[in-house]
């Protein structure tokens, strides 16, 4: 196992997969910009380590996922430097999880509110606790989802769902999350972390080359039409025929063993 030393994360790497904690519970796990900050150094890490297949983000403590933004310091923010905000480590803070080349899972336990469910959706997948509450509350404080959530909810749920729950500030629980398609699984509190590492260990098993495009292929399709998106799949599948993981793929079937794959 090996892991970096940060002041608000907990960052370690083993077999594959690197984890990211937010370890600020007395907070919530609240995002403020030293946080965030951390996190896009170990973002950076997770990229540049050819041995990280994948990467699960959590939150510390049991009883929050990521609470939102730190209001302490979002609060005191004048109107141009928030726009420097928008412009550095908020929106673009998001993104560098959705652009990741390798599949990232949110493991949500707890309250994932505001940022932290911007953040959560910027993920590849999501698998929550039973006792996890999901809402974009930034309502509530006279302003909007400025992460990514006005953007990334109608995507998920369906812009009349996503306009209620914007709107209102509502909170919704993980089986009513589940059933909108916010989440993709949900299990007992005691169960998340088995169910969380046996999804991560089965894609860690998979080809770096084909998990970085195949997330390039889907979030492309999300930016254009049909057509133009098949086309994207059809380059990348030639693509990667030139690579030796497609040979060892193959390879292994016939021979009735399991690959291993090199990223090559």
């Amino acid at each position: 196992m090996r892991s970096v030393d940060f002041e608000n994360i907990l960052y370690r790497k083993e077999s594959g997969i690197a984890r990211m904690t937010v370890n600020r519970p007395e907070k919530r796990n609240a995002l403020n910009r030293a946080t965030r900050l951390e996190m896009i150094r170990a973002l950076e890490d997770a990229r540049q380590d050819t041995e990280v297949r994948v990467l699960i983000l959590a939150g510390a403590g049991g009883k929050s996922f990521i609470a939102g933004s730190d209001l302490t310091e979002l609060s005191a923010f004048t109107p141009l430097e928030m726009e420097n905000f928008m412009a550095t480590i908020a929106q673009q803070f998001y993104t560098r999880f959705e652009q990741l080349e390798k599949p990232v899972i949110a493991m949500i336990d707890g309250l994932c509110l505001g940022g932290g469910l911007e953040v959560a959706m910027a993920c590849d997948i999501r698998i929550a606790s039973e006792v996890s509450r999901f809402g974009q509350t930034e309502i509530l404080l006279g302003i909007i989802p400025g992460g990514g959530g006005t953007q990334r909810l109608a995507r998920l749920v369906g812009t009349g769902k996503a306009k209620e729950l914007i709107f209102t500030g509502s909170l919704i629980d993980a089986a009513e999350a589940l059933r909108l398609g916010l989440l993709n699984q949900v299990c007992p509190a005691d169960k998340l972390e088995e169910t969380v590492m046996t999804m991560a260990g089965r894609i860690a098993r998979q080809s770096p080359l084909a998990l970085k495009w195949a997330k390039k292929a889907i979030n492309a399709g999300q930016e254009v039409g049909l057509s133009r998106g098949l086309d994207y799949e059809a380059l990348v599948e030639c693509l990667l025929f030139t690579s030796q993981d497609r040979e060892e793929g193959m390879k292994a079937f016939f021979e009735k063993r399991d690959p291993q794959f090199k990223g090559q």
